[in-house]
């Protein structure tokens, strides 16, 4: 795993140098958007909203907007003069009992790992939390935001987990219709206590399946299996707008596409021949920019008017038998010409 932040964990007048790791990863499904017809992403553009004119990254700035409507632009100037706490310490503040916290303000966990020089201070912390059955209270700035979080023992490894500011918790009385709900009887709540009991059991969270995205990915594969692919035509475009790509992935895609387009397989006759030449000929030079020998040089150019030649000769051959074809036909009009005339 890759570090996001580097510092150290202080408690008293004890360091712990550290390092931060996330400690969870997203596996949502990601959709792109596209032209139904022939599958061309969607692109959106940043435009003014006042008269619609694209704006340009470099002329973006940051605002905020007031309660009453009103906007105050802030500077890169406005941003640096605003107090920030060191971001490379976590400095605990208190250690309190977890049942304290309640889970809603829960965020975002982190692994913490300790350097080298940091390892035996690391084992004392970890101990010290796991004795006392506590967990301690920090600020750290994390991805340049700064928050609170606690300190927490998960199997031997020390937690980060970051929580949420008190005022980022909306106020429950704002919900409209928790005033009509009534007091259950003592009989029906026996009843759901019954309920309770009868399935209850242990929190396994590897029982439980996120069908919706196994179902995506089994119905992605059948259409895969079944040939129902969609080659976007973004490929020029993307070339075109200066975005890095594969020379002979390229060429690859540029010799089926107009293989499809004749109607041949892949590996049909002496033209799959030649095009595979061709593109291992690209790629091959591509690779060999940066130091190409003059012998490799005059190699090539041997080919070329080899490659020349023979198609020059295929030209004739073609043209030779045109000529034939065509003094046939002019022979055989001949003749019928002659036969209608006699009879």
């Amino acid at each position: 795993m890759r570090a996001i932040w580097k510092g150290a964990v202080s408690f008293g007048l004890v360091n712990v140098p550290v390092r931060l790791y996330s400690a969870t990863e997203n596996h949502d499904l990601s959709f792109h958007q596209v032209r139904a017809s022939d599958g061309s992403r969607i692109r959106y553009k940043r435009v003014a909203q006042a008269d619609g004119e694209e704006v340009a990254y470099k002329d973006i700035a940051k605002a905020y907007e007031t309660e009453d409507g009103k906007t105050v632009i802030l500077t890169d100037e406005d941003m640096a003069s605003l107090p920030n706490r060191s971001s490379k310490e976590i400095a605990v503040e208190k250690f309190v009992p977890i049942s304290q916290i309640d889970p809603i303000l829960f965020d975002k966990p982190y692994y913490i790992e300790p350097d080298a020089m940091g390892a035996k201070a690391y084992g004392l912390l970890r101990e010290a939390l796991k004795e006392s059955e506590r967990v301690a209270v920090v600020t750290v700035s994390v991805r340049t935001r700064m928050t609170m979080a606690v300190l927490r023992v998960v199997d031997d490894v020390i937690v980060l987990q970051t929580l949420l500011w008190p005022d980022e918790i909306r106020d429950s009385a704002q919900l409209d219709h928790l005033d009509e709900v009534s007091e259950p009887k003592e009989s029906e709540i026996a009843m759901a206590r019954m309920l309770v009991d009868s399935m209850s059991g242990d929190f396994e969270p590897e029982g439980h399946v996120d069908d919706f995205k196994e179902a995506v990915e089994a119905l992605v594969q059948s259409k895969i299996d079944g040939g129902d692919v969609t080659e976007s035509p973004d490929t020029q475009d993307e070339a075109d707008s200066g975005e890095v790509v594969d020379l002979l992935a390229a060429l690859q895609r540029s010799v089926d596409r107009a293989k499809a387009g004749r109607g041949e397989g892949s590996g049909s006759g002496s033209a799959s021949g030649k095009s595979s030449s061709t593109t291992s000929t690209a790629g091959s030079t591509a690779k060999k920019t940066s130091g190409t020998s003059t012998a490799k040089k005059t190699a090539a150019k041997s080919t070329a008017k080899k490659t020349t030649a023979s198609k020059s000769a295929a030209s004739k051959s073609a043209a030779s038998k045109s000529a034939a074809s065509k003094s046939a036909a002019s022979k055989s009009s001949a003749k019928k010409a002659a036969a209608k005339k006699a009879g």
